[in-house]
């Protein structure tokens, strides 16, 4: 399910992320139930999605957990497209615009420290609202605290010293490199739910009938067969990791970015060494 932010009335949509228009302050005393407030909707439509998924979200999903009717949110957020957008906003504030520095300022790989902290944060930032890597980014949301993460990854590597041309295809590139191993996580933690079979229940079912139905699989397809055979830990215990519930394919998916991450950051280094 890929869903597209930016589908509201513009100017209504940018004048809720950037809080343009003053609400009025919240009822108190005795009588009718206090005024809502867009943070409180924001707040309650986060926590739908978070435990449920996109697909339950709705207006009036979010005025039941907030006790009222779904036609009460519209005097605050005009639809779910703007509800979406507020939302998406709303969970990047969590991201720090601070990052550990070594603490040589001489230190070449200085840049290295800050730009790997920021990636993993925003791995589990994705773990913890997988639904947020379900909102496409063909079209930015525009709001405030998604333009502080970006400016914050910018500033970071800004600190390479590349070109301002290449900084640009760097956001571009790291992004999807956290988005891709944050979504595979995601789907590990929630594959045997969803389809009622454990990881293993699933491999031997069907690493047993590929065996048998494709008995010259090596032969068809040497290069993945080699790779799996050269490619797999020597250590047997680092291919199964510690007894900690850990599903595999989220091992294997955080091991990926951990190495995918290091060639990149390597690949930095590289281009460092070749500027002019």
């Amino acid at each position: 399910m890929v869903v597209f932010a930016g589908q509201g009335d513009a100017r209504r949509s940018l004048s809720l992320l950037w809080r343009a228009e003053v609400a009025a302050p919240p009822r108190g005393g005795p009588g009718p139930k206090p005024r809502l407030s867009v943070d409180a909707i924001v707040a309650a439509a986060v926590a739908v999605a978070d435990e449920e998924g996109m697909a339950a979200l709705s207006m009036r999903a979010v005025g039941d957990r907030l006790g009222r009717t779904a036609m009460a949110l519209y005097t605050h957020v005009p639809g779910k497209s703007e509800l979406l957008d507020l939302m998406y906003d709303a969970v990047h504030a969590e991201l720090p615009s601070a990052y550990p520095e070594s603490e040589s300022e001489s230190d070449p790989d200085d840049w290295r420290v800050p730009l790997t902290a920021w990636a993993g944060e925003v791995l589990e930032f994705y773990v913890r609202h997988p639904w947020v890597l379900q909102v496409s980014q063909a079209r930015p949301v525009l709001g405030p605290h998604e333009y502080a993460n970006l400016d914050t990854l910018v500033r970071l590597l800004g600190a390479t010293g590349l070109e301002a041309r290449t900084v640009r295809r760097l956001v571009g590139t790291l992004f999807p490199l956290v988005q891709g191993s944050a979504r595979t996580v995601a789907d590990a933690r929630r594959a045997a739910t969803a389809t009622g079979s454990s990881d293993e229940e699933w491999w031997a079912a069907r690493s047993a009938a590929l065996t048998e139905l494709v008995p010259d699989f090596a032969e068809r397809f040497p290069a993945v067969t080699g790779l799996e055979r050269d490619g797999a830990p020597s250590d047997p215990a680092a291919a199964t990791g510690p007894d900690d519930g850990m599903p595999y394919p989220e091992r294997e998916a955080r091991e990926t970015f951990r190495v995918g991450l290091g060639v990149l950051l390597d690949g930095i280094e590289a281009a460092r060494a070749g500027r002019p």
